[in-house]
């Protein structure tokens, strides 16, 4: 069985170098690399013009979407495996992913940890990344970091939506869904993800996550229960037993990600910090989502 990996870069400069030395430490080798750069203007391009073993297609403009098109129609084989260029693999992460592939997986579904640099980014992580043991394989949808499939698989799904620029993996992941394609579980398979640095650079992201859900039309009850919610707590935060019920809600709301904070720091006085941290990252991210999902109703428009 051979596997073309695939992936989409752009101004990655700092950290492609790095994704490109765990894919040469892969346990099993993909048959080919392509990447499809999307104009970058930093360094990026010249490292990947200076590896002869990847087939470099170079398309500036291109979202996301289309340039996983791009890499797809040049790619050559039957299984194709994605992940993001300022990714870094664990060794044995196309392995686990073929495995279940050769198992009689339609789409072998890999997991992410997060690459977070202080106590920030391990708070942010805790807000927006489970823990492997939280996932179940008949819900979990596979982010674009770490998947692999089959290319009718693909092909059955209609491809990516090239008309939408962000959330083109959740797309394809309901498409998947609604065909009834096996999609396996492989939480081993590991791709660890750069957490977002700062608060602006997090608003940015989770409004763009949300405003691609708005245009492609998904989860739209998730956003409207988020809009509920905090419109109720706004509504009734002067009343007693709003206060008490928002109290209690929120708390347990918060209570998982707390968890997963507390598991991930070390020190006590973060741990301390967390507590505090973690909810209000969890109210900005959710503020950041309504914007978002907000400004994608308003530019709203469908595939022609």
């Amino acid at each position: 069985m051979k596997v073309s990996l695939i992936s989409t870069v752009k101004d990655a400069g700092p950290f492609i170098g790095e994704f490109l030395e765990s894919v040469r430490a892969q346990t099993r080798a993909p048959d080919e690399v392509v990447i499809v750069d999307g104009g970058s203007t930093d360094a990026t391009l010249d490292e990947l013009r200076a590896d002869s073993e990847i087939t470099l297609i170079e398309e500036p403009g291109a979202n996301i979407s289309a340039g996983r098109v791009a890499a797809i129609r040049a790619a050559t084989h039957e299984v194709i495996a994605v992940s993001d260029a300022d990714c870094v693999l664990d060794p044995g992460w196309l392995e686990r992913l073929l495995a279940a592939i050769e198992e009689g997986a339609d789409v072998a579904m890999g997991f992410y940890r997060p690459l977070a640099g202080g106590f920030f980014e391990t708070c942010s992580a805790a807000v927006h990344l489970p823990d492997a043991e939280e996932l179940s394989e008949t819900t979990f949808m596979p982010s674009s970091r770490s998947v692999a499939y089959r290319r009718e698989a693909y092909e059955a799904a209609g491809g990516y939506p090239e008309w939408l620029d962000v959330g083109e993996d959740m797309w394809i992941d309901h498409r998947f869904r609604e065909l009834g394609m096996k999609m396996t579980l492989v939480p081993g398979a590991i791709a660890q993800w750069r957490v977002r640095p700062t608060l602006r650079e997090t608003w940015r992201q989770y409004f763009g996550y949300a405003k691609g859900d708005a245009i492609a039309g998904m989860y739209p009850e998730r956003h409207a229960l988020r809009f509920a919610v905090y419109s109720g707590a706004f509504l009734f935060r002067k009343r007693k037993l709003g206060k008490a019920l928002l109290a209690a809600g929120g708390t347990a709301y918060a209570l998982k990600p707390v968890k997963r904070a507390l598991k991930r720091l070390d020190d006590p006085a973060e741990k301390a910090a967390a507590c505090v941290v973690v909810p209000a990252i969890m109210a900005f991210t959710d503020f950041a989502k309504m914007a978002g999902y907000a400004s994608g109703l308003l530019a709203r428009r469908r595939p022609v």
